[in-house]
């Protein structure tokens, strides 16, 4: 299928200029439209966040047509459903790179979506920049604890890894909050069990105790069994490693059977739904996500008013800035390429290229922090958040870096 979708999609882009035009490819009179894909969860499960990524990368266009950032050239959106199915996202992906008209992709949500998409996108050396993909293999390739090595390099993200993640909730679950037993239980998905492998070691390593392990499928709605073992564990914390869709529940379930402490997750948790669903039993559970809290971010003031007053749908907390900046990486890279080619639009298969280029070469100041990438892919900003659902909502308690050396 993949080489497939290259043989077509380089024909494509031979039969016609990347993008729809009036007459020629200058700037200024010509009316060009360049789209940027957005591959996310529009519906189902993780759909919260999934619209938070699709509305982000929707006012990051509108504010760059209405400024004119790149002369002649006008920007829209085509956003594709994955419904966080690897499946999904590999033909959505196909579809994307088939489209003459799309220049870059904003997405997907899952890390394990992701994985199936990488090769596609890499194929027709079109970028992808993800505002939320956190397994460190993505970028820096299957044995990225011993020997790095970047896999695609038209793939971004302006998330931060797992590998920070999952020892800063480590080092606050121990060291913060004084926890000396965690039980542990991932989803068996790519984001999900790495990132609970990574809380695991990091929680033994720094002297902590795992009282029991254990494995959910996604969907699932009677967690039981699992309530029973982290019971009888004497396990003073929960840690999941997954999304909200089950982590909601689990928590509503421990604490219907006496189990009154606090279960912590990733930022795949970080989701106002979660606090929707498990009303007062969320109170005290925690989660990481990446970056600093959106709204205390003088430079997302006008985002956040701007996603209010339009009522857009989503949780734009979570990924809907870092989906904002990946947006702007891509349409930077475009005026990048206008500009060292005299002022003209790049065509075809030419543009793409400049843009997997321009991308790399980002440094700007973005509504979440710098935008710049390293030679992985992934970005330089590693700022990180505890957030403590406290009276009904999440409240940041910490923030910070974390270094795995110690």
């Amino acid at each position: 299928m993949v080489i497939l979708t290259s043989v077509l999609t380089t024909g494509a882009l031979t039969l016609t200029a990347c993008g729809s035009r009036n007459s020629d490819n200058k700037g200024g009179d010509s009316g060009t439209t360049l789209t940027i894909g957005v591959d996310a969860p529009l519906s189902g499960e993780n759909s919260t966040t999934g619209l938070g990524i699709q509305n982000g990368v929707q006012i990051a266009i509108d504010d760059a047509n209405k400024k004119n950032t790149v002369p002649g050239v006008k920007f829209k959106i085509k956003s594709l459903d994955d419904k966080a199915q690897p499946a999904n996202g590999q033909q959505n992906a196909t579809a994307l790179v088939g489209d003459s008209s799309v220049v870059g992709t904003v997405g997907p949500l899952n890390s394990g979506v992701a994985q199936s998409m990488q090769q596609v996108f890499a194929s027709a050396n079109m970028v992808e920049i993800s505002p939320s993909n956190t397994n460190p293999a993505l970028t820096q390739g299957k044995d990225w604890q011993t020997s790095k090595t970047r896999p695609y390099k038209t793939y971004f993200r302006t998330a931060t890894t797992d590998a920070l993640q999952g020892g800063f909730a480590a080092d606050y679950a121990y060291n913060g909050l004084k926890k000396q037993k965690a039980f542990v239980v991932d989803d068996k998905q790519t984001y999900g069990a790495g990132l609970a492998k990574i809380f695991n070691d990091s929680f033994k390593k720094l002297g902590g105790k795992i009282a029991g392990s254990d494995h959910v499928n996604t969907g699932d709605k009677d967690f039981g069994s699992l309530v029973t073992k982290i019971k009888n564990s004497g396990a003073d914390i929960v840690y999941y490693g997954g999304q909200y869709d089950e982590s909601e529940l689990i928590t509503k379930q421990l604490k219907d059977a006496g189990v009154k402490i606090p279960l912590m997750g990733g930022d795949g948790m970080y989701a106002t739904t979660y606090i929707q669903t498990a009303g007062k039993d969320a109170e005290g559970d925690l989660a990481t996500a990446v970056g600093v809290p959106v709204d205390t971010l003088p430079a997302a003031k006008a985002f956040v008013q701007t996603y209010k007053a339009k009522g857009y749908k989503g949780d734009y907390g979570a990924y809907g800035a870092y989906a904002y900046d990946a947006a702007n990486a891509i349409i930077n890279a475009v005026k990048a390429a206008v500009d060292a080619n005299g002022g003209k639009l790049p065509t075809g298969d030419t543009l793409r290229a400049k843009v997997v280029d321009g991308v790399q070469k980002s440094d700007f100041e973005g509504i979440s922090g710098h935008v710049s990438f390293d030679q992985y892919g992934d970005t330089t900003n590693k700022q990180l958040t505890v957030y403590q659902v406290v009276s009904g909502a999440w409240k940041a308690v910490k923030t910070g870096t974390y270094n795995p050396a110690g």
